[in-house]
């Protein structure tokens, strides 16, 4: 039996690093509201009670013109804890009704004329609650003591995406008389692998994205059959890494290859004009972070 779009689930991971351990980030994505789906504001609102560290959102909260006020409204409780946002392409327009075979041709596309959405108004009332908007933007945080870097660009998806690098060695929080090394994680809305390939070889230590919905339409099991963009079908949901390759410098001691750990919620919601999953439940993500063994 395939599972539907009311089917919440809560998946928790873990995920080894070298610094943050203990650490406990919700991932939230995808969620495409439209008013009176009760159902999904609920379990949003029942999300607080996992009490998060951190919230990172990874856009496309709207499906519908009128939905801004009530999302806002389901995530008022997590609203409550830190938190870092970026925007995906159904936060800026509407969505549009699409034949959904025509994913299998490759990655969807904006209309000639789309009708934009009040953006200004859904990251306005996340910023009010202290959230960072991460659109093409940084930030340093200090979350449970544990300092943090982002680096964050806007929809790839839609060529929004302008990398700003990290945080000046300067910007970082003084904790306990020091200036401890901070975590470095990259965020980003669609999964476009030019986009993954900067935030890795920039140095990021964890990447989280959203956008694939986990393929939507699965095979048993939860094997995708697309994911919108470039990235591998085996990588539309849950924990992966991104390659960067070995780089050497003449004269100089060489960085060896290494992985960096890809987190790709498989989401929440779905296009209102698609709204269908096969075995493919709707979810957020619990990550706890690890020490990372050697």
């Amino acid at each position: 039996m395939g599972l539907g779009v009311n089917d919440f689930r809560t998946r928790h991971v873990t995920v080894p690093l070298r610094a943050g351990a203990g650490l406990r980030i919700l991932h939230i994505s995808d969620i495409h509201y439209v008013p009176g789906q009760r159902k999904k504001f609920a379990w949003l609102q029942s999300l607080a009670d996992l009490k998060p560290d951190l919230v990172i959102n990874t856009g496309d909260n709207l499906s519908h013109p009128d939905a801004v006020g009530e999302v806002l409204q389901a995530l008022e409780p997590l609203r409550r804890f830190p938190g870092v946002f970026v925007g995906g392409s159904n936060d800026y327009y509407a969505p549009t009704w699409k034949n959904p075979l025509r994913y299998f041709r490759g990655p969807s596309s904006l209309d000639a004329h789309p009708k934009e959405l009040d953006w200004q108004r859904l990251f306005g009332g996340f910023e009010s609650s202290g959230w960072k908007n991460l659109n093409n933007q940084t930030a340093q945080l200090t979350v449970a003591g544990r300092p943090l870097a982002f680096s964050g660009v806007d929809d790839p998806h839609i060529a929004r995406d302008e990398f700003q690098g990290w945080p000046a060695p300067g910007e970082s929080v003084q904790v306990q008389g020091s200036i401890p090394d901070p975590l470095r994680i990259g965020l980003a809305h669609a999964p476009v692998s030019a986009a993954l390939a900067t935030l890795a070889g920039s140095g990021a230590e964890l990447i989280l994205a959203g956008h694939t919905h986990g393929g939507q339409i699965c095979l048993p099991g939860g094997r995708a059959l697309v994911t919108n963009c470039d990235l591998p079908r085996p990588q539309a949901k849950g924990l992966s890494s991104v390659q960067v390759p070995a780089q050497s410098v003449p004269g100089q001691p060489g960085e060896p290859a290494r992985q960096v750990p890809l987190h790709v919620s498989a989401g929440i919601g779905t296009s209102r004009t698609a709204p269908v999953r096969l075995f493919c439940p709707p979810e957020a993500t619990l990550i706890e972070v690890q020490h990372e063994t050697t």
